[in-house]
């Protein structure tokens, strides 16, 4: 039985049982009086083509058919099916589709990082604008346009992102800056009374008066962008001299045992593959500004004491919730998450999310992010056709992506970044390392996390990296490869620093 003709009877079935509307396993929406109980194939579908769209994230379901329904009337000669399928093996089921089935995938919906495999599948096949489509390099961040260029190419449509961005608690750092910028206030107040009682000037009504108006909405917030950490020796210096109050157990806390949130400290500084992530003569791993970062990472553990053992996201996340944290590193399902428990009752707080901070002055830093791209297959008849629509899905029906999915989409044309803490999310992706395509190191991320865990633990930052950088060089060429080594002191501490020049002045004090 072909699956257009499963798709009858799983329609006929809904509609008998359900009215006049029915939602059929492959999400189409049809609208029926209740005396057609019996579905032709001919009458439903008529003339109209047909294109299959794969998928793999149940949470797009619902959005997915509305948008199917929309492009039918945009577009009345063509019909969308979305399909969706299990995730695991999902490029093989996709290939054994398009060369074992009539109805072939004629687009679906991919992680960027997977799009040299795609392509070498002939699965992915060169993107085609429609006519009066404007490029992406016009409307899209960098960022997106080199996640789905592969050889030069634009493979494929960018949809939505993730990557990783800093959480605040918001109520924290109000009740700081307000009782900041009171203290302030008052000593101000009292330095100008002292000097009026030392020129002998009697302050009128000095009994009765108020000391000043309350601090404005506006201070408050002026303080809290000033206070926001741009690197991690602001965080250093804001948990020197913050009063926490008595339920908060950690300034700063993070999963460092995950990749994902660990990169930042690094991906400014390491190269895999290229700007597009494509090409193995561009690999660059090892050297003196990553091995620095490396060592700030490390360091932060005698700060922020965090077993890689026993930390995870989803309990930084609740911790962060329940008060206990005041900064974190998030994805961007922390948003529907924090608003859902707030409509429980489980969060009690405001937040806020700001780019990730610098490593240093010196040192920037730059998250890692994955691209979720619609891609047209290689083998689909209907390429004309599936590049329309890839258009209309990417750019065109993203408005409410983000509100009916959680997804937030790389075309910020439609009203979602009128949130500013989904507009954090698309600065910080625009900052970000596209996650890279190549199959020689589809293992380099598991092995800097491990690298990443050994560091924080005490394991040389210089030695663990020119290791990693020997395994990836040696997997790429075929053979043993050897990084000359970098011979970078360890920083000498401030308080030797001191120690030291404080000998060296009582010796040539001595010699006087």
């Amino acid at each position: 039985m072909t699956l257009k003709r499963r798709l009858v009877m799983i329609l006929a079935v809904a509609l008998l049982a359900g009215g006049l509307y029915g939602t059929g396993r492959l999400g189409i929406l049809v609208q029926r009086d209740d005396e057609e109980a019996e579905v032709e194939e001919d009458t439903l579908f008529g003339h109209r083509d047909t294109l299959y769209l794969w998928y793999t994230d149940e949470a797009l379901t619902d959005y997915l058919n509305s948008v199917v329904v929309s492009y039918s009337e945009y577009q009345d000669d063509v019909r969308v099916v979305p399909v969706y399928t299990s995730g695991l093996e999902y490029l093989e089921t996709i290939n054994q589709a398009s060369l074992q089935t009539e109805e072939v995938p004629d687009l679906y919906i991919v992680s960027n990082d997977s799009l040299e495999k795609a392509y070498l599948a002939g699965l992915a096949s060169e993107v085609r604008m429609p006519q009066g489509a404007l490029p992406m390099e016009q409307i899209l961040p960098e960022t997106a346009v080199r996640a789905v260029t592969y050889r030069d190419k634009q493979m494929a449509y960018p949809f939505y992102f993730e990557t990783s961005c800093f959480l605040y608690n918001k109520t924290y750092l109000e009740d700081w800056a307000r009782a900041q910028l009171e203290a302030q206030r008052d000593l101000e107040i009292a330095e100008e009374s002292q000097e009026q009682a030392d020129n002998g000037e009697v302050e009128e009504n000095a009994s009765g008066k108020e000391l000043a108006a309350d601090i404005s909405d506006e201070a408050v917030a002026a303080k809290i962008e000033e206070t926001l950490p741009h690197t991690i020796d602001d965080i250093l210096a804001f948990a020197d001299v913050y009063d926490a109050p008595e339920q908060v157990e950690a300034v700063f806390k993070w999963d460092v045992s995950d990749i994902f949130y660990n990169y930042f400290i690094v991906g400014n500084y390491i190269d895999v593959g290229g700007a597009s992530g494509d090409r193995s003569d561009s690999i660059h791993i090892y050297n003196e500004e990553a091995i620095r970062c490396l060592r700030v990472y490390q360091d932060l553990n005698q700060f922020f004491s965090i077993d890689t053992k026993e930390i995870s996201y989803d309990g930084v996340l609740q911790d962060f919730m329940d008060g206990k944290i005041v900064y974190t590193v998030a994805t961007s399902d922390a948003l529907s998450r924090i608003e859902k428990a707030r409509e429980e009752g489980e969060f009690a707080y405001e937040y806020g999310m700001s780019m990730l901070p610098d490593v240093s002055e010196q040192l920037r830093s730059s998250s890692l992010s994955v691209t979720q791209c619609v891609a047209v297959n290689g083998y689909s008849t209907q390429k004309e056709m599936a590049n329309d629509f890839a258009v209309y899905l990417t750019q065109y029906a993203t408005a409410d992506l983000y509100t009916r999915t959680g997804k937030l989409p790389v075309y910020a044309g439609g009203t979602t970044y009128d949130n500013p803490n989904a507009a954090a999310f698309l600065e910080e992706y625009a900052n970000s390392v596209p996650m890279p395509k190549m199959l020689e190191t589809s293992n380099f991320w598991v092995q800097l996390e491990i690298a990443f865990a050994k560091i924080w633990t005490g394991d040389d930052a210089n030695d663990s990296l020119k290791a990693l950088s020997e395994q990836i060089m040696s997997q790429i060429l075929g053979e043993a490869y050897t990084e000359e080594y970098i011979d970078l002191p360890e920083p000498v501490e401030e308080e030797e620093e001191t120690v030291e020049a404080e000998g060296s002045a009582a010796e040539d004090g001595g010699d006087e």
